[in-house]
């Protein structure tokens, strides 16, 4: 897996994830609190969904081929969605299921101290967590770009998932530490299943987040707006074109952009002139914008005002102008 699909972080993520989950079902057993049970099951969730994005940076890695011409990189949106669905469905359903279960059929914690420990060592091991994967994440966000914009902009979907688990999981462990807590102060298990409760919409909230994310990259997502502009400037920063008459961009994966543009040359220019020109401006290109690895520039006479943008890309000019 490249840098930016954040192996640090995931494999930190999963390590917290599976020795909290041990902790968690035995302060279940001890205790019978749902609260514990629900994160229980949320650590369980969130340890699979971190090798599954392990296997699709693998995966992800394979060699083009001729079923696969542009290769394997979107491997990694497919498993990012899977997440997204395991963590709606065991972790954020299921919970919801247990609070039910607890509100119907109510009964008294037993042995609160374990849980109690047991969340605030989690807390711990959560926070240290979340802590890698803000450092993997750093250098892959832009300057003054916030982290709600990083999340929904990041074409490697890895930081995202992980950071989204690990900020849902500190959550969820205070909202279980409440929950066990007014239990027990109050000696009303009500407050066990409300936060099993708030739990389970927590995790459903942000599996759906993932999920809107994910499907927009397995869709298709052209290059940012900034990088269009780089790779505009780029090309027409030199004398060997008038002007860039269309643009297409696409993300073939999250570390590799697909660019295609139509160039207008003068009319008079010599066939052999134009290719080593082309040359030239894929090597701006790909100096400006580095994840630019699949380029194809097709050389046309331009003609001011005969041969419009399409819309979509009309649209990202002007927005920029």
């Amino acid at each position: 897996m490249s840098a930016s699909g954040g192996g640090k972080a995931i494999i930190a993520a999963f390590l917290a994830n599976l020795g909290i989950a041990l902790a968690k079902f035995v302060a279940w057993l001890f205790s019978g609190s749902a609260s514990m049970l629900a994160e229980a099951i949320h650590s369980v969730a969130d340890s699979g969904n971190q090798l599954l994005l392990l296997w699709g940076g693998r995966q992800a890695q394979r060699r083009a081929d001729r079923e696969h011409p542009f290769g394997y990189g979107r491997e990694r949106y497919v498993y990012a969605f899977v997440v997204a669905i395991i963590l709606f469905s065991v972790g954020g359903l299921f919970s919801i299921y247990e609070g039910v279960d607890k509100l119907t059929h109510p009964h008294e914690l037993e042995n609160v101290w374990v849980p109690i420990l047991v969340l605030v060592i989690a807390i711990c091991l959560e926070s240290f967590s979340l802590r890698t994967a803000v450092r993997e994440s750093a250098p892959h966000r832009a300057r003054g770009e916030s982290w709600f914009a990083f999340i929904r902009h990041a074409k490697a979907p890895e930081l995202p998932v992980v950071l989204l688990e690990d900020v849902a999981a500190l959550t969820g462990l205070v909202f279980a530490l409440l929950g066990v807590g007014l239990s027990w102060l109050t000696h009303n298990p009500v407050f066990d299943a409300i936060g099993t409760l708030m739990i389970g919409t927590l995790l459903i909230l942000v599996a759906i987040t993932l999920g809107v994310e994910t499907k927009s990259l397995l869709v298709g997502e052209g290059a940012t707006q900034r990088d269009v502009v780089a790779i505009i400037d780029a090309i027409e920063s030199g004398p060997e074109i008038e002007k860039v008459i269309h643009l297409k961009t696409l993300y073939l994966g999250p570390d590799e952009l697909l660019v295609a543009a139509k160039l207008g040359f003068p009319a008079d220019k010599p066939l052999r002139a134009v290719a080593g020109d082309i040359d030239t401006v894929e090597a701006r290109v790909r100096a400006a914008v580095p994840a630019a690895r699949v380029i194809y520039f097709e050389p046309d006479v331009y003609r001011p005002g005969a041969d419009p943008a399409p819309p979509t890309e009309a649209f990202i000019l002007k927005s920029e102008d």
